[in-house]
């Protein structure tokens, strides 16, 4: 890599610093750290950032990317609600907009999140020109040698998708599109709990069940892209029912479909079973019997898909995320769980970024690939 590229690198990658602290970073010689330096800043890449404090005598100067050379933007696609947030370059939030979803089709959802996208963009004073990279959040599975979306069901969607191609025609730039709980575990990884983390593991519980598995530091998306696809656990009472095959064993018995009809077979309810999750787990918190044993055995099927993934990939974390998994009451019951079954448990943890998990993984796509735009700008006026 270039001089100028890797100074740039370092910085995008790490905190600001000074020249002395850039040239140790990147292995460079002070007289070619402060000529990559300065050729950043002409070009507008690198930014000073004043006198550092906390040193006795006059403070050096810090350099960092200069935020607004251009913007990132996810967009977290759901069946209830359309997500879509704006950051500058190095990653702060500049706009932030939700709506619910239009679920007629994966056409419509596209052209509604291109008016959302395109309207964010307009509100915040910026165009199409200024973004540089766009990082989609998707349900359904990704087919990683067409790009298709299968199983987009909470979309309206019975046929293969080709979002990117829908996206296309309503937006003047690419998407680079992923599953929505890989783009969950890629949120955590960069601003939830788990960062710093290589090997872990989000568990996303909600209207549906699914895993996003980092090992290695890497996504582990598998040969169908079907990786994590954890609905498909044969965790139920009978796992080879035939309606199973279409959501999978573990998603009929432990999405929100699957606990709430578990609560109308209970028959001690003396105001009426619960009809929302949100209605089950309030119950269940208020210590009423039957809440409680339909919250348990909640705990204790998630805590089966736990151990399964742990037993494969070793993770140093499970995220428990979703409508339902963030709820706090699962975490221990999960956990008690695994410890049960493993003599190496994984740590259980609840999601700290809440319903934005998949957002902020969209966004850390985009980062990712306009970090590597960038660095071969600075490679290009490096050469001339």
């Amino acid at each position: 890599m270039q001089s100028d590229a890797a100074v740039l690198a370092s910085l995008l990658n790490g905190p600001p610093a000074t020249k002395a602290q850039i040239g140790l970073n990147v292995g460079l010689s002070k007289p070619t750290t402060a000529e990559a330096v300065g050729r950043l800043i002409t070009s507008g890449l690198l930014r000073e950032d004043g006198a550092r404090h906390g040193h006795r005598g006059r403070s050096p100067v810090v350099f960092h990317p200069e935020e607004s050379v251009g913007l990132l933007v996810g967009l977290d696609i759901g069946g209830s609600n359309l997500r879509v947030a704006i950051c500058d370059a190095v990653g702060t939030i500049k706009a932030q907009t939700i709506r619910r979803t239009i679920p007629r089709g994966g056409a419509a959802v596209a052209q509604q999140s291109g008016d959302l996208i395109s309207r964010s963009l307009h509100d915040l004073g910026a165009d199409s020109a200024q973004v540089l990279a766009f990082g989609v959040s998707s349900p359904g599975v990704l087919d990683p040698g067409t790009g298709l979306i299968r199983l987009a069901y909470n979309l309206g969607q019975i046929e293969e998708l080709d979002l990117l191609k829908a996206l296309s025609e309503h937006l003047d730039f690419d998407a680079l599109i992923e599953n929505n709980v890989n783009c969950s575990a890629l949120g955590e990884q960069w601003r939830g709990c788990a960062v710093g983390l290589e090997d872990f593991v989000f568990l996303s519980v909600g209207a549906g069940v699914g895993m996003g598995v980092v090992s290695g530091g890497r996504l582990v998306r598998g040969r169908h892209g079907a990786a994590g696809e954890a609905a498909y656990l044969p965790i139920s009472a009978d796992p080879f029912e035939t309606g199973h095959r279409r959501r999978g064993a573990l998603e009929d018995e432990a999405s929100a479909s699957g606990i709430l009809n578990a609560a109308l077979r209970k028959g001690n309810w003396p105001a009426g079973a619960p009809t929302t999750v949100e209605e089950l787990f309030h119950l269940a918190d208020e210590g009423v019997p039957d809440a409680c044993s339909v919250v348990a055995e909640e705990g204790r099927l998630l805590g089966l898909a736990a151990a399964s993934v742990a037993a494969i990939v070793d993770p140093a974390v499970i995220v428990l995320g979703g409508g339902i998994g963030s709820n706090p009451l699962l975490r221990p019951l999960v956990q008690a769980t695994v410890d049960r079954l493993l003599p190496f448990a994984p740590t259980i943890a609840t999601t700290s970024l809440a319903g934005s998990a998949g957002l902020h993984g969209a966004l850390a796509i985009a980062r990712k690939a306009a970090y590597a735009r960038l660095i071969r700008r600075a490679e290009e006026l490096e050469r001339g």
